[in-house]
């Protein structure tokens, strides 16, 4: 069963239209959204949450129509997103007390295990949190009451390295179990890339590309080579190209590439920021 089925999706507003997006999310994987702030991803996000409707298009949740939320628990989905959404009044303690009324399987328990292991303050009002902190928190109360799928959007923005790398080894482990799945977005990345099983790339509404990490990391590399030797390559080979005094640097495609040219590895946001431009 796939966690998340999104096909031909669109969502038009006065100044921006999410465009006939598609996409599959399989149980037990975690796949990134990117894009420029503007692209798309909280629109998606508060599409499939019901909290805008759809102008056309089909989101099936955990293999369930979504017809009117009526495919969405509170139970079986976490939610993080940039705003906590709980009362600025209220401690980490008394939030505990709340997501008891709420869900049916909230863990006091691990709850409290995770504030902890976050560094999250249990003594200060939410108010008096910081941005990260927040986030934190947020993190916390998502991964305690048995979510199959968490949607994440821009979980990391706030937090530190070190915590940052904590929070990927938290997503990971909970995706050990191969009910579980995650939807996340972040602009850093270099999370993404450590976390995700797959990568969408969206840019202006659409979706420029749904692909595997690992197979779209081996379709293009870094070639370095002079202005000349680059002339020489098929255009359609090259993705971006880059030329300074010192030499010529393109992103390729792999198998577009004649024979005796050597590449080196490309990381996502280099491929992301070279997409966006070949667009434009």
């Amino acid at each position: 069963m796939n966690a998340l089925e999104i096909k031909d999706l669109t969502k038009k507003y006065k100044s921006f239209t999410l465009d006939g997006v598609s996409l599959t999310l399989p149980s037990g994987c975690v796949m990134g959204l990117v894009g420029e702030n503007g692209s798309g991803k909280s629109t998606i996000f508060k599409l499939i949450l019901n909290i805008v409707k759809k102008d056309e298009g089909s989101i099936k949740i955990l293999g369930k129509d979504h017809i009117d939320g009526g495919a969405l628990t509170k139970e079986d989905v976490g939610v993080v997103f940039d705003e906590l959404g709980i009362p600025n009044e209220m401690t980490a303690p008394q939030v505990d007390k709340v997501m008891k009324c709420i869900f049916k399987n909230w863990d006091s328990e691990e709850y409290m295990k995770l504030l902890e292991k976050l560094s999250v303050p249990t003594d200060r009002k939410i108010q008096k949190l910081s941005k990260g902190m927040k986030m934190k928190l947020g993190i916390a109360v998502a991964l305690s009451h048995g979510a199959k799928l968490l949607l994440l959007d821009e979980p990391t923005a706030g937090l530190d390295p070190v915590v940052r790398d904590e929070l990927v080894e938290m997503l990971y482990d909970f995706t050990r179990d191969e009910s579980h799945s995650i939807l996340i977005s972040s602009h850093i990345v270099s999370d993404l890339e450590k976390l995700c099983d797959y990568i969408a790339f969206l840019h202006g509404g659409r979706l420029m590309l749904c692909e595997e990490k690992d197979v779209l990391l081996s379709q293009y590399g870094i070639l370095r080579c002079t202005e000349e030797e680059l002339s020489d390559i098929p255009e359609d080979a090259v993705k971006h190209k880059k030329i300074t005094p010192y030499g010529a640097e393109a992103i390729v495609k792999r198998d577009l590439l004649p024979d005796g040219y050597s590449v080196s590895a490309v990381g996502l946001e280099e491929l992301f920021v070279s997409m966006i431009k070949e667009n434009k």
